[in-house]
């Protein structure tokens, strides 16, 4: 190779340092703090959801490589990456069993001391990585399980039954959300659950947003927990994050700063996810001998996901992010929630199997 490697990459991707420190000349920054005048130069890029990567970012850079540590590209303008020759790789369902064990988390905090999770019905909108976990462990549980997803559901391949939205508001106990945020298409999801979804509810569910903030329309959940509804929401993922809305932060509630991913385990798989991605890259365009295995052998060892899962398995104690995260000062909410997002003590997923 002919020049020196430029790597720029959020300092917040935990275990990358180890992995990319020898490949050339490397930079770790705030995912805001990376800029055009970073990028200029700048082979390689390594983020997360906080950096928009789009032409005010990539034109006039040398980026051929962007990696994301996180399921989605909401972020990643990928017809622009397309025709500029920008590989994109993500790290889909690196987080899975962290938002399943979440969710779970938020519902068993509900529940009063003679109760438990058998019995109730959740209702499980998308039911890719994390709604097929989630499902399989929530029937583990003695959950009634009701699934929505039109487009696979929609392909005929999936074989499990799927039911209306409208199936979804009337049956169930808890719906929980998890979806990508689409705006067009055959089933746009931005503000899926909104005034008319809502109105449609007969149990009195709790929702739960751990998917992306404008999947949820705030005015709307704000308005059914006012009137009764719904009994209660769990949102980590906001519309207009950082700067959340303070009246439904003080009505929810489960609140956390969008952390519901946020385990030891999930992080190791998102960063193992884009190594995987970039050795091949970095081979293929800079003629480097290296493969994954080398780039990866500081990472370490993840355990197995378990197919099923007991309560006390789930461990964790989602009320001490509530408090954490509603006692922040109006004022200063937008600056701590990413704090608090950017320094959160990785929880441990749920190891035991039956």
């Amino acid at each position: 190779m002919g020049k020196t490697l430029r790597i720029v990459a959020d300092r917040n991707i935990p275990f990358v340092r180890e992995a990319i420190d020898s490949l050339g000349e490397t930079l770790y920054l705030p995912g805001d703090a990376i800029t055009p005048e970073v990028m200029r130069g700048t082979d390689i890029l390594l983020t997360r959801t906080r950096t928009r990567c789009d032409s005010s970012l990539l034109a006039g850079s040398h980026c051929t490589f962007i990696g994301t540590a996180t399921i989605g590209t909401d972020h990643i303008d990928l017809p622009y990456c397309q025709s500029h020759g920008i590989t994109v790789a993500n790290a889909p369902g690196c987080n899975a069993p962290a938002v399943a064990q979440y969710v779970l988390a938020a519902i068993a905090s509900t529940l009063k001391p003679d109760e438990t999770l058998s019995g109730k019905i959740i209702g499980i909108i998308g039911a890719g990585n994390v709604g097929s976990i989630l499902e399989r462990w929530a029937r583990g549980l003695g959950m009634k399980v009701m699934l929505n997803d039109p487009p696979l559901q929609e392909k005929g391949t999936d074989g499990r039954e799927f039911v209306s939205l409208d199936e979804i508001a009337r049956n169930c106990d808890v719906i929980t959300v998890h979806t990508p945020l689409t705006r067009e298409g055959d089933h746009p999801t931005y503000h899926l659950i909104d005034e008319a979804f809502l109105s449609g509810t007969t149990r009195r569910p709790m929702i739960i947003n751990a998917a992306r903030g404008p999947v949820t329309d705030t005015s709307a959940l704000k308005n059914a927990l006012r009137d009764g509804r719904i009994s209660a929401v769990a949102i980590d993922c906001w519309e207009d994050e950082p700067a959340i809305d303070t009246e439904l932060l003080a009505l929810a509630t489960v609140a956390t700063p969008h952390i519901a991913g946020y385990s030891q385990e999930g992080k190791i798989r998102a960063t193992s996810m884009v190594l995987d991605a970039l050795a091949p890259h970095l081979s293929s365009r800079y003629g480097l001998d290296i493969t994954a295995e080398k780039l990866k052998a500081s990472l370490p060892t993840v355990h197995p996901v378990p197919h099923t899962i007991r309560e006390e398995d789930i461990d964790y104690d989602i009320k001490a992010d509530t408090a954490t995260l509603k006692s922040v000062p109006a004022d200063k909410l937008p600056v701590t929630f990413e704090s608090l997002r950017n320094n959160y003590n990785l929880r441990p997923e749920p190891h035991s199997d039956l």
